[in-house]
């Protein structure tokens, strides 16, 4: 996992629409970068609606959410239309951001050991550090917690 305080590493994928993204694209903004194993799977599912629950509260404070996966960009477009899902979903199948944000890791289920992609969550700040930094992130809290955070650090 990167630390807080380090420089975001940069990347460019293609969204549920095909169209490249890059991190400097959100160069002036927060941007919320979630790391999530797959699309449609149910605590995935969840991650992805509870952002879309709070998107309009990051969309004041202007903060991009971006979920990135490894997924194709046809799964995220489906994913993104059967949701409504109204934030970028980037695909990441040659898992480019995905070990350069160290979220590339060993699991185990059942016994069983295999690599995959650990839910991870990063918020980068207008100059792209790394300003909070989790994995194992809860997917129907994750969304609220973030925002906490963002806004607990703007009191400050």
């Amino acid at each position: 996992m990167l630390n807080v305080g380090e420089q975001a590493p940069g990347f460019t994928l293609c969204d549920q629409n095909g169209k490249e993204v890059s991190l400097e694209d959100f160069a002036g903004q927060k941007a919320v970068l979630y790391f999530y194993p797959r699309d449609n799977t149910p605590g995935c599912t969840r991650q992805a609606c509870a952002f879309k629950t709070m998107y309009e509260e990051y969309q004041k404070r202007g903060i991009a959410v971006i979920g990135i996966s490894r997924d194709s960009v046809k799964s995220h477009s489906n994913f993104a239309a059967k949701y409504e899902l109204p934030f970028v979903l980037l695909s990441d199948p040659q898992l480019q951001a995905i070990q350069a944000y160290d979220v590339w890791k060993e699991k185990k289920l059942y016994g069983k050991v295999s690599m995959g992609v650990v839910r991870t969550t990063y918020v980068i700040d207008e100059t792209g550090k790394i300003v909070w930094a989790k994995e194992k992130v809860k997917p129907d809290t994750n969304a609220e917690e973030i925002l906490e955070v963002i806004l607990d650090s703007r009191e400050q």
